[in-house]
């Protein structure tokens, strides 16, 4: 079998990796790829949303399965741009089609769609500049702090968490009046905010049969203590260990069934990874928000942690037959850690040698912006690259992960050190 993963980040590095470990694959390649994903798949320079680029690419190669990793291409149409090519139509797609990929691309699609279907979450009401001054009266409704959401795609950074009423009004203005995030704050959602821990629950899905996967924490702040910047991600963990099993049943029968259902409902096809990103509010599961793809840099510890073939559980995605796989998942907690470039979340340098990615031992390494220039790996993003590992438990995990990321080095390199400080 030939298998394409469009992305170039951790995540699509995680995946290829598993994919790579398969009896069953013939060609692997990843588009456009990384320095890692050089070592074990055909990196081919198209980008994830040129889809005449890639559609030459899977007919050039054979391809028989495209594995979407990013939401960018799905929200775009990426699975129904195969589906209405008649050269395509045989080639599977992991991703949902661009109507239920809006329940990332759209937060007030996401939250319409949750009160349809009964689903937990928080209370909210949506705005555009049209009525701005109901937003401010919403707002004064409200106690603080105050969560604004830019509606559309803002690579995870349109989400502000403000303490002070006036602060939030004039965010709101920035966001709706002055495009603070582009066109993804044409609308804005304004809801309650929710006191409690997060995690994320995935899920996949063949249109109408589902497997869980297991639970994650990621750490989305720059700082230490959870302080500073969002990021795309700082590190993260599996299990969640106060996710026990009586939560994991809430989890399932009031959340990821009604998701499943609801989509079935709705006549959204969906056939690929739903991520749930979630926070336990008292001993209450409730939604945050959807994506439409694995997360990242959770896919770095739910993905290595699954023991059956990854090709045989994307082919019964493919096929409807998911309800005949059986999902092994290893029992040992893994955790990975982000180095990242200094500067990041904002202005970074590229282009800096990465040392030591050799030497380590006994981990998996990520790379997530990375590239091969001159015959050396170097950085060539905001988040550089992950250190996986496994253990009896996460600190045990932990402490892997920290003593290899110690022997990484390149100009500027930062990492958080207290991962799992929360738990």
């Amino acid at each position: 079998m030939n298998i394409l993963v469009l992305g170039s980040g951790g995540r699509e590095h995680a995946i290829a990796h598993k994919i790579s470990q398969s009896p069953k694959i013939n060609n692997l390649y990843v588009a456009p790829g990384n320095a890692g994903t050089s070592k074990i798949a055909n990196n081919v320079g198209v980008g994830v949303n040129d889809f005449e680029g890639i559609k030459k690419l899977v007919l050039d190669k054979n391809v028989n399965l495209v594995v979407v990793g990013p939401e960018d291409p799905l929200v775009n149409g990426v699975h129904d741009f195969f589906l209405n090519d008649p050269e395509l139509q045989k080639v599977f797609v992991i991703g949902p089609q661009k109507a239920a990929a809006a329940l990332e691309g759209s937060k007030e699609f996401a939250k319409e769609f949750m009160m349809r279907h009964n689903i937990p979450t928080a209370a909210y009401q949506s705005f555009t500049s049209d009525n701005l001054e109901e937003g401010y009266a919403f707002l004064e409704t409200l106690q603080p702090p105050y969560v604004l959401k830019a509606d559309g795609l803002a690579a995870g950074k349109g989400v502000l968490i403000l303490q002070n009423l006036e602060e939030a009004k004039k965010e709101l203005s920035a966001m709706l009046l002055d495009s603070k995030f582009g066109k993804a704050s044409t609308t804005v959602v304004i809801e309650e905010f929710l006191d409690g821990i997060e995690l994320s629950c995935f899920v996949l899905t063949d249109g109408s049969n589902y497997k869980v996967l297991p639970t994650a924490k990621d750490y989305k702040r720059i700082g230490e203590g959870d302080t500073g910047l969002n990021t795309g991600g700082m590190g993260a963990i599996s299990p969640v260990p106060f996710a026990d099993n009586a939560f994991m049943q809430k989890i399932e029968e009031q959340i990821v069934i009604p998701t499943v259902e609801g989509l079935k409902k709705d006549q959204l096809p969906y056939v690929g990874f739903i991520f749930i990103g979630l926070i336990k509010v008292g001993n209450q599961p409730k939604v945050i928000e959807y994506n439409v793809r694995m997360g990242d840099p959770e896919t770095e510890v739910v993905i290595p942690r699954v023991q059956t073939d990854l090709v045989d559980i994307l082919t019964a995605m493919a096929n409807g037959t998911l309800d005949q796989i059986d999902v092994q998942i290893d029992e040992r907690a893994a955790t990975t850690v982000m180095a990242v470039s200094g500067g990041y979340p904002e202005a970074y340098e590229k282009g800096k040698e990465i040392i030591g990615i050799d030497t380590v031992e006994d981990s998996l390494v990520f790379h997530a912006g990375t590239k091969i220039s001159e015959g050396k790996v170097v950085t060539n993003g905001g988040r550089v690259i992950a250190v996986t590992s496994f253990g009896d438990d996460f600190h045990q995990a932990l402490k892997k992960s920290y003593n290899n990321m110690g022997k990484l080095h390149f100009d500027g390199i930062y990492y958080r050190k207290d991962l799992g400080f929360d738990l």
